[in-house]
């Protein structure tokens, strides 16, 4: 599918992501079918610059689209959030390399941002060792992206502050080892491997600053701040899988009665209100949320920065969706029934699927 017709996610492709969710959870990997989507539909590359080859897609239409895969596989829509962020690094690199990168067939780009390794520069360019974890996607990762500390003849480079300087790289997978690392309860399906780097040599070129004043695609997507780029791709993948659990909490509630009252779940006046009241407070948080994403990117695609203010307003809307996502999450679980914890269940997945992601370091309450 061509780049320019990248569309909201449709009820086909939804039905086609979740037909495999389980399986691929069962092979702790994208099944074939989740993986062809994602190169055929470009998502991959939805956040890289047009004039590399990616879609270049205003990022309220790509976070709207990255929701709607995570309420249909939580895994599939981590490794879609995970890997075309590290194509919006595109936008960092040369314009020759970034074409050569987002024109590899299948590409597919992973990577951490922990500086757990070093560059050590060398000639015109620097060789990198180190190990990093959680690269989601990491089986189909083409290129792999690191930060790492900078070094020259075994000392590190200090900045300004005497604190280590950081850069980060991007490097082809033939230049990676992966360290199969992922056991986790949840996300199995997202594979978010460990990977090592033992000596290689990259050019100069590889090396990036991710800064909007150190953009090399023009695009506004290029100036929209990482951080808040972070929290809303991120908020948006814990709110899909919320939405998804809060479906298949009120199918199981419709199966159960309640011991006491003697009545089904679902006529039992406290619980009605208690779905309903989880149900509200999601749609309220996720429309403050989408007005503050769609008001910031307004700003910057109308040439203007996002200040202090408007990115802690991005942080906070973000956040204040997974906390409320969370307490639905747990509020309706008790009410679910042994079935919810069945390992084979969809509930469960799910239920397994959002405490996993919602760990991540940047959505500590």
């Amino acid at each position: 599918m061509p780049h320019a017709a990248i569309t909201p996610l449709s009820e086909r492709d939804a039905r086609r992501v979740a037909r495999h969710a389980q399986a691929a959870d069962a092979a702790r990997f994208l099944h074939p079918v989740q993986q062809a989507l994602l190169h055929r539909r470009g998502w991959l590359t939805m956040l890289a610059p047009r004039s590399a080859g990616g879609a270049e897609l205003p990022l309220p239409q790509a976070v709207r689209l990255e929701e709607a895969v995570a309420a249909a596989d939580g895994s599939m829509g981590w490794v879609l959030t995970l890997c075309a962020g590290a194509g919006w690094f595109a936008g960092f690199l040369a314009p020759e390399l970034a074409r050569a990168i987002i024109g590899t067939p299948r590409v597919c780009l992973g990577g951490s941002g922990a500086a757990t390794g070093y560059a050590e520069e060398e000639g015109e360019g620097y060789r990198i060792t180190g190990s990093w974890d959680y690269a989601s996607g990491a089986p189909m990762a083409t290129h792999f992206t690191l930060n790492a500390r900078l070094q020259r003849a075994g000392q590190p480079l200090l900045d300004e502050q005497g604190r280590p300087r950081i850069r980060a790289f991007l490097v082809p997978a033939a230049q990676v080892q992966l360290l199969p690392s992922w056991n986790s309860l949840g996300m199995r399906a997202s594979a978010s491997h460990s990977y090592r780097i033992d000596g290689a040599w990259v050019g100069k070129e590889h090396g990036f600053t991710i800064d909007a004043s150190a953009a090399t695609a023009a695009g506004p997507l290029y100036r929209y701040p990482f951080y808040s780029l972070a929290y809303v791709t991120l908020a948006a993948n814990v709110a899909g899988m919320a939405r998804h659990f809060m479906e298949l909490a009120e199918e199981c509630m419709g199966h159960r009665r309640h011991a006491r009252a003697g009545l089904p779940l679902l006529a039992v006046p406290a619980v009605i209100s208690l779905l309903q009241s989880k149900k509200d407070a999601c749609s309220a948080a996720r429309a403050r949320y989408y007005a503050v994403l769609d008001a910031s990117w307004a700003q910057v695609a109308g040439g203007a920065a996002l200040d202090a203010d408007a990115m802690q307003a991005v942080q906070d809307s973000a956040l204040d969706l997974v906390a409320v996502c969370r307490a639905a999450v747990d509020g309706l679980y008790p009410y679910c029934g042994l079935y919810a914890a069945r390992e084979d269940s969809a509930i469960n997945r799910v239920w397994r699927d959002f405490h996993t992601a919602s760990q991540h370091a940047l959505l500590l309450p």
